[in-house]
Formats: C-alpha cells, sequence, structure tokens
C-alpha cells in the first residue's frame, strides 16, 4: 500500500510540474502574440497613413553612465583642490567627525597620524 501512495504522489507531482511548465508557457507565447498584434497593427496604421515605419528602439547610450560619474568625480575634486590650503593635509578628523564619547576611552594609546 505504501508503494502505491508514493507511486500516486510521485505521478501527481509530475503531472503538477508538466502543467505548471505548460502554464508557463501558453503565458509566454501570450505575451509574445500580443507583442506581435500590436507592432503588426502599428505597422499597417503606419502603411495606411503614408507615415514611415519607424522601429521599436530604446535610447540609452552606454557612455551617458560613464560621462555622469566621471562628472560627479570630477565636482568632489574640483572642490577639494580649491581653497586655501590645498597643498596641506586635510586636519584629522575632516572627513568624519568624532564620535561621541571618544575622548574618554582611556585604555588606549593614541598614534599619531600620518
Amino acid at each position: 500500500m505504501n508503494d502505491f501512495v508514493a507511486g500516486l504522489i510521485r505521478w501527481t507531482l509530475r503531472l503538477f510540474v508538466v502543467v505548471v511548465g505548460l502554464v508557463f508557457f501558453v503565458c509566454l507565447l501570450a505575451m509574445v502574440a500580443v507583442l506581435a498584434l500590436a507592432w503588426g497593427l502599428r505597422s499597417l496604421w503606419a502603411r495606411l497613413t503614408g507615415r514611415p515605419v519607424t522601429p521599436w528602439v530604446m535610447r540609452m547610450d552606454p557612455r551617458d553612465g560613464w560621462s555622469t560619474v566621471y562628472r560627479s568625480t570630477a565636482r568632489w575634486t574640483a572642490a577639494r583642490g580649491s581653497g586655501p590650503a590645498a597643498d596641506e593635509p586635510p586636519a584629522p578628523g575632516a572627513r568624519a567627525r568624532e564620535l561621541p564619547g571618544a575622548r574618554e576611552v582611556v585604555d588606549v594609546e593614541p598614534r599619531e597620524v600620518r
């Protein structure tokens, strides 16, 4: 009896996986069909009205991302280099503030900042 129940569960699970796969395939097929129908209607409408059929394109230039990053770093480096003491190293704690209670620590020997 255990073999029968185990086999029944195994076949039920296989059938369920196949049905889920078929549903996924049919959904993808339907989406592609709707997209093809929309593209065909758009093309037909352009032909009927005498307009040129323009392709669907994604207007994205990969260089835009690089130039955005490059401009942002140029802005920060320009801000750092302009000032009365541009040749002097930054003071300790200029980049980050000192944590509250840091002066109360007594079990650590402070080192010189390089």
